[in-house]
Formats: C-alpha cells, sequence, structure tokens
C-alpha cells in the first residue's frame, strides 16, 4: 500500500491573531496548504474567525486554504468559503444531513469538498460516501480546541479508511487534525495518512517554516511503501 505525498497543513488557530498576514507569510515558502478553523460557538464550545478574515487574507498568500468548518448548518455557509476562494472546504458529518449534496454544491463553486469526522464518530457509517469527496478529515482530538494532546487510538479509523481508498482506488487525501506534531505524525503517517495538520508545532516554533519542512520529512520517512 502506498499514499501520495504528504501535504503540511499549518493552521493559523495556532498563529498570532493581531499578526495573521506575517503568520502567514512566514510559512509561505514551506507548507502545502494553509489551513483555517472555523467554530461558531454552536458546534463546538469555541468561536474563531469567519468569512470575512477569509476573504481578507486571500488577497495575502498564494498558499491554497483548507478550511475546516466546525459549525452548525454547513450548507448555509459552506459555498461562501468557496466562493472567496477556499481551496478546499471540509465540513462535519454529525453536522449535515446531507454530506453528499452538499460536497457537489462545493465542487460546483469551484473547491474541492471534505468530510470531517469528529471523535466519537465511528467511520464505517460514511464509507460509501467517500467517492463525493477529495478529502476526509479525521479528527485525532475532540474537535472545538487548539493544543490538545493526540489520541493515538483514533487512528484506527485512519487504517480503515486508507484499506477502503486503497480497495476503491479512490482518489482522496486522508488529513488528520489534533495534536499532531514531530512526536506523533510519523504514526499517523505510518496508519496511512497522507495531510497533517499542524497548529502548535509550527507556529510554537522558532522557525515555522524549518517546522514544516521538518514534519514532511518525519511523514515521508514513515509513510507506507516509503
Amino acid at each position: 500500500m502506498t499514499v501520495p505525498p504528504p501535504i503540511v497543513a499549518p493552521s493559523i488557530l495556532a498563529a498570532d491573531f493581531a499578526r495573521l498576514a506575517d503568520e502567514v507569510r512566514a510559512v509561505e515558502n514551506a507548507a502545502d496548504w494553509l489551513h483555517v478553523d472555523v467554530m461558531d460557538n454552536h458546534f463546538v464550545p469555541n468561536l474563531t474567525i469567519g468569512l470575512p478574515v477569509v476573504q481578507s487574507l486571500r488577497a495575502a498568500t498564494q498558499l491554497p486554504f483548507d478550511v475546516h468548518l466546525m459549525i452548525e448548518d454547513p450548507r448555509r455557509w459552506a459555498p461562501g468559503y468557496a466562493d472567496a476562494g477556499a481551496y478546499n472546504v471540509t465540513f462535519h458529518a454529525e453536522a449535515c444531513d446531507d454530506p453528499v449534496a452538499l460536497a457537489k454544491d462545493l465542487r460546483s463553486a469551484g473547491a474541492k469538498a471534505g468530510l470531517a469526522i469528529d471523535r466519537d464518530t465511528p467511520i464505517e457509517p460514511y464509507l460509501d460516501l467517500l467517492p463525493s469527496f477529495d478529502t476526509l478529515l479525521i479528527m485525532t482530538i475532540k474537535a472545538g480546541f487548539g493544543g490538545q494532546r493526540f489520541i493515538p487510538q483514533l487512528l484506527e479509523k485512519v487504517r480503515t479508511a486508507r484499506q477502503h481508498v486503497a480497495a476503491g482506488h479512490l482518489e482522496l487525501r486522508i488529513e488528520v487534525d489534533g495534536g499532531i506534531a514531530a512526536d506523533t505524525i510519523e504514526q499517523a503517517s505510518a496508519a496511512g495518512a497522507d495531510a497533517f495538520v499542524a497548529g502548535t508545532a509550527v507556529y510554537g516554533a522558532a522557525d515555522p517554516a524549518e517546522a514544516v519542512r521538518r514534519l514532511r520529512a518525519l511523514a515521508e520517512r514513515a509513510a507506507p511503501g516509503a
């Protein structure tokens, strides 16, 4: 079993919000995607940034935006992020009653479509939906807060998803989000993940760009078939 070359997506949730444009530029020449966590204080008990910030940042960088919507009623809001120029828009399975229809809407708006699975949600009911998506984001923590500790038991979902993707010859990124750092990314890569969200591990480092490069190298080394 082989996986695509790894993608590292620094999460601006861990950046200095007073200097967002500068923080984005600090990883521009190293990161593959920029991960943008949108929380609404309803679906998750936290409130972060929304569409106006994404629209403003879009003009400040060439990095593809990987928008992660931790919100209620994603069918109302998700297409707006695609219209704002997001490369990939991911919404939670738990918040949407017709994920496939929303995926079609996002693709029609010009974005990739992602499906997120939270910590306590089994993955099996959603495996048959994966051909409609470009990204499967598997939370390795409970959605809603940055800085949590990685839960290795959740990698079983990654293994299940990778086997399903391989068996069906699907073109799908398997992304992990939560506690990804130098001491955990190899486990996630070995399980079959190929896109990695890293917040504190990047923006807590003295050199964020070098932190991204190190994380990618670790993921490459541990990937199945490497």
